[in-house]
């Protein structure tokens, strides 16, 4: 019997650059890579080859660019998109005021009566959604908690958190003010933007650049969430440093949302955010209708149990900036405007170590939430759809009850943080709350009076030996 020859397995090729795959919870298809330079279409040879702005695009489309940064900025930092789209973002109505909202802030000085510092640290208890009697879509729920610096001076950044019970209907938001670093935490946001659509569930970010019109969608019946807004920078991923090629939050774990189009010559409302004023426009189309675009200004979105945490692994304790998802820089060299960090299940096995949080008076203040779970913190009250504040210079720490209990327990390797996620938005200057955090938003926890009480100083137990300690020196 003849001996079967096998045939060389030559020649196979990919049929394309890889796409996500839908799933039961979100039915829609993103490319990867963060920074990446993207190139989608939803109809066949809709973008033109070797040039932006062909004398004639195919389907008598338009083309549009989108900057995100000036025309000369070094080609490192250049980011921009071009769309081909049905009909051109200029065809639209004037522009009206809209009421002011109390509860949105933009500028963040002493001089803002609606802003406050204040050296105390604070917390939040979780944010109240909107009464069943009411309807308040995304735009509507928009509250400010906090921030620093201004947007006409393109330095400095805002806190909110939006409370919606209602999907946005033929109405669309963009923001001129800043990126905007969304954190859903109850309920899935259906995002569709002029690039494609997204489905961002609680334990994702999802980054919306300014300029960038969006609508949302509640398809979970509500939202609750955090969002942190950066003005005059951009989202970045830090730099790695010791770590080497690999760690943190991975690039090709970012995703974006491919190319998608409506035909709708229905009345859309456009609302615009400008200084944290509103202004509104009517159009008689639809925003989305963006046939084919490339570039790399684009809106993405990151699953944040995909983090590879970094520790120490025998002893001490690294700074919580190992925890970094997102960086952006401020106009000090050097300095971050904000870091965003995330908390996910780790081990924890360093010998002769302190492992709580230790005792900390930091340079930047600290904004802490909680997406899912309990926090282990003994000194604080955070919970899920809360917020807490330690602001720049001032101490915290753990209790002193913790603190014995941590400086004397045999230390074992430790499973933390199982079930549960928090961040922080770690930001380098000094940060102003709102009179709606302070005032108005019924969730402010009370002032203990007696958190530090007890604090026993052990010390005072060894000054025998201390004693005896000095006089063997002489």
């Amino acid at each position: 019997m003849a001996a079967t020859t096998e045939t060389p397995f030559t020649g196979a090729s990919a049929k394309g650059p890889f796409t996500t795959t839908p799933s039961a919870t979100d039915p829609y298809t993103y490319q990867v890579g963060f920074g990446n330079r993207f190139a989608t279409e939803a109809l066949p040879q809709a973008l033109p080859q070797g040039c932006n702005t062909p004398q004639k695009c195919k389907y008598d489309l338009f083309s549009e660019q989108l900057n995100g940064t000036p025309f000369i900025s070094p080609r490192a930092s250049l980011l921009h998109a071009w769309f081909y789209r049905i009909r051109p973002s200029v065809a639209h109505k004037p522009f009206k005021k809209m009421p002011k909202n109390p509860d949105l802030e933009a500028t963040f000085s002493p001089l803002n009566p609606n802003v406050d510092f204040t050296p105390q640290d604070l917390g939040w208890s979780k944010f109240e959604l909107p009464q069943k009697s009411e309807s308040v879509d995304f735009v509507q729920g928009l509250k400010t908690i906090a921030g620093h610096g201004d947007p006409t001076l393109k330095e400095g950044i805002a806190v909110h958190v939006y409370l919606a019970n209602t999907p946005m209907r033929k109405k669309s938001f963009c923001n001129n003010d800043g990126d905007m670093l969304i954190l859903p935490q109850e309920g899935r946001l259906d995002i569709q933007t002029e690039f494609g659509k997204m489905m961002v569930r609680p334990g994702e970010l999802v980054v919306i650049q300014a300029g960038i019109r969006f609508t949302v969608g509640l398809p979970d019946g509500v939202g609750r969430g955090y969002i942190q807004e950066i003005y005059g920078a951009h989202y970045e991923l830090p730099e790695l440093g010791p770590i080497g090629s690999n760690g943190m939050a991975l690039p090709r774990d970012f995703e974006i949302p491919v190319a998608s189009f409506d035909v709708d010559q229905s009345t859309w409302e456009m609302v615009v955010k400008l200084t944290g004023e509103l202004f509104v426009y009517e159009q008689n189309h639809t925003p989305y209708d963006v046939v084919a675009w490339h570039g790399n200004y684009a809106p993405y979105k990151y699953a944040m149990e995909k983090f590879i945490s970094s520790a120490t692994v025998d002893r001490d304790q690294s700074d919580p900036s190992i925890y970094c998802v997102l960086t952006a820089k401020s106009k000090i060299p050097g300095v971050s405007l904000s870091d965003f960090l995330v908390f996910t299940p780790k081990w924890c096995v360093t010998r002769n170590t302190f492992r709580p949080p230790y005792y900390h008076r930091n340079v930047a203040t600290e904004l802490m939430g909680m997406m899912y779970g309990q926090w282990a913190g003994s000194a604080t009250q955070l919970e899920p759809g809360g917020l807490t504040y330690e602001p720049s210079y001032m101490p915290h720490g753990e209790s002193y009850s913790r603190w014995k209990e941590a400086t004397t327990v045999e230390l074992q390797p430790q499973r933390i943080g199982e079930g549960a996620m928090a961040f922080m938005m770690h930001i380098s200057a000094h940060t102003g709350l709102t009179k709606f955090a302070l005032e108005r938003s019924g969730t402010l926890q009370p002032i203990p009076e007696d958190t530090w009480d007890g604090f026993h100083a052990s010390f005072l137990d060894h000054l025998k030996q201390a004693k005896s300690d000095l006089e063997s020196c002489k």
